[in-house]
């Protein structure tokens, strides 16, 4: 077990689990080797990490906004610093090739502490003149946030939900998912040793039964989710309860549109980033690529010959592009996805097979004339397997693209810029992009329309989602009153 940590959960800034609960193995995709033994929170834990959260919250409100910032740059450079350590062990833990986790994970992590830790002294309010008298408002925390992590980027989404979080006044307990436990235990103790109190941050491990804990208890302010529509259902209906903040980042079935006059070799390299990229398991994924029909047999071309390129092998040879799927259960869903596409009529033009090797593998799929009624363009499958549909007008490819559901992300490649923004501006997504795909900076708000969820992720906006507007009236006169 190479990456045992020295206890399951991280509450009130110390190592901790109870040892009469029967752990989980946490298992390397790439080869099936149990790596760690994790165990569940109990309920003692639950409340322990409340008990320290809210005793922490409130020195850490008390403090310039200045400082909070100070302490999250300075995570932020441990994280930069121990990047090639961080990122080893996310590879170990979600199975995606270190060529990847080197610039995608810790370092994006980094870049949301040091973001949120500059713009965290921008938390103002406003004044309103009536008159004599006058209304300012005021940014206060929430309190105790809950985050609860999806296993595709374990330590960025972790850092994601903890920068603003923290940045606003608030503290902090994440639950990781139970198949990608290891890298917030190591964010946790960062905090700590950049000056975050005991208690700010704090990890506890389980499955969907501790996550409706952490949700449930009455001490939870907010709950913040990425994971799946399905179980962001149970989480929102869970916070309703207690009319909890919210903040969901959910699935998608994204539209990338390649017009007739697109770069073709870009649009084929966006399709390859937006589909294949962490072995498929992304959730703003441009899996629907829809290309002008009279530049189709060119794109579909340049497409398969690049596909077949790929190279799936050991996640820590830095030649590696393709890992295996975080587990045997997500591959068996993907192949099943895929045989169904078959089924259905849909032309498989390479890959989509689990080749005899150690691990989860699946070989990235390329599906021709998929039309819009097939479950290869209408199910979210997280995995690699992309869909071609081709289209001739405007007008057309867009009430297609929008005919879904889900609206977290859509792409558009042109050459004509006028075009690029008409299009984007009549997409129902809340994430675009305009000639690439995928590229998710801190700077910029990331979150979905519909099932895709609500509120947003990273920018200045994250900072209203985690922060609450109270209004002072002041009176500059006499109080009158009828009697």
């Amino acid at each position: 077990m190479r990456a045992q940590p020295e206890a399951s959960h991280f509450i009130a800034g110390t190592y901790r689990h109870d040892d009469s609960v029967a752990p989980w193995a946490d298992i390397y995709p790439a080869t099936g080797e149990t790596i760690a033994e994790i165990r569940p929170a109990t309920a003692a834990e639950i409340d322990a990490a409340f008990t320290a959260a809210l005793a922490a919250q409130a020195g850490w409100a008390a403090l310039p906004p200045v400082e909070r910032g100070r302490v999250l740059r300075r995570a932020a450079d441990i994280l930069r610093a121990r990047n090639a350590e961080l990122s080893e062990l996310e590879t170990l833990d979600t199975g995606k090739p270190i060529q990847e986790t080197l610039v995608a994970d810790a370092a994006s992590g980094a870049d949301a502490l040091e973001f949120f830790g500059g713009i965290c002294t921008t938390l103002n309010g406003e004044t309103v003149q009536l008159g004599e008298d006058w209304v300012y408002t005021r940014r206060e925390p929430l309190g105790v946030c809950v985050g609860i992590g999806a296993w595709n980027y374990p330590i960025q989404i972790a850092c994601w939900k903890a920068a603003p979080a923290l940045a606003a006044g608030n503290a902090m307990i994440f639950k990781p998912s139970e198949e990608t436990p290891l890298t917030a235990l190591k964010l946790a103790e960062i905090l700590v040793e950049a000056g975050a109190p005991a208690g700010l941050f704090n990890v506890v491990q389980g499955r969907g039964d501790v996550g409706a804990a952490l949700i449930a208890d009455p001490r939870c302010a907010k709950v913040s989710l990425t994971g799946s529509v399905p179980t962001g259902r149970k989480v929102y209906a869970a916070a309703a309860e207690g009319i909890r903040h919210v903040t969901m980042e959910l699935g998608g079935k994204s539209p990338l549109i390649v017009f007739e006059d697109a770069d073709i070799d870009n649009a084929v390299s966006a399709a390859i980033n937006g589909n294949f990229y962490s072995t498929g398991q992304i959730c703003s994924n441009g899996t629907r690529v829809f290309v002008a029909k009279s530049i189709l047999p060119a794109f579909t071309e340049r497409l398969v010959e690049r596909t077949r390129t790929a190279r799936l092998g050991d996640p820590l040879d830095p030649e590696t592009n393709i890992g295996p799927m975080v587990s045997d259960t997500q591959r068996q869903k993907v192949l099943a996805a895929i045989a169904r596409g078959r089924d259905e009529g849909a032309e498989l033009l390479c890959g989509g097979e689990a080749p005899e090797m150690a691990g989860w593998y699946i070989t990235p799929a390329v599906f021709a004339g998929v039309t819009d009624n097939m479950s290869l363009a209408r199910d979210e499958i997280f995995g690699p397997v992309l869909s071609i549909l081709s289209f001739e007008e405007e007008d057309e490819v867009i009430a297609r693209a929008n005919d879904t559901d889900f609206g977290l992300a859509a792409g558009v490649f042109t050459r004509d810029l006028t075009r690029a923004h008409r299009v984007v501006s009549r997409l129902q997504a809340g994430t675009t992009w305009i000639n690439t795909y995928n590229l998710t900076p801190v700077e910029a708000p990331f979150g979905g329309m519909k099932l895709s969820g609500v509120g947003r992720e990273n920018a200045r906006a994250a900072l209203d989602h985690y922060s609450q507007i109270k209004s002072v009236y002041v009176c500059m006169g006499d109080v009158e009153a009828p009697f």
